[in-house]
């Protein structure tokens, strides 16, 4: 079971790490939208005892265990597209996204 991150999204994670504290980022799902599933993303404080850990380029992202199946094998990008800048995440398991790219299925 993996969860990856490109080298600007590491970067763009550990500036909000060294600025707002934290210990790493914390990469969830929840149900909701018209897809099923959408995203949550906010800095850990702490790491729970049913934490998965992964580390990579010094910066750790954490996954409560009920969320890794919805999640395994992902990447987390930071791209930039005119003045615009957001987190994308390639989920495999992923099957459809709802229009507004909100929210997805997985079958």
């Amino acid at each position: 079971m993996a969860i990856n991150m490109t080298s600007p999204a590491a970067e763009r994670v550990r500036n909000f790490l060294d600025r707002d504290g934290g210990v790493a980022l914390r990469l969830g799902v929840r149900k909701t939208g018209c897809s099923g599933w959408a995203y949550t993303v906010e800095l850990a404080d702490q790491i729970a005892e049913d934490d998965v850990v992964f580390e990579q380029d010094d910066v750790k992202v954490v996954v409560a265990s009920e969320s890794l199946v919805y999640l395994d094998g992902s990447t987390i990008d930071f791209v930039s597209e005119g003045l615009g800048s957001s987190f994308r995440f390639i989920n495999p398991n992923v099957t459809d996204e709802c229009g507004c790219g909100e929210s997805f299925t997985i079958g």
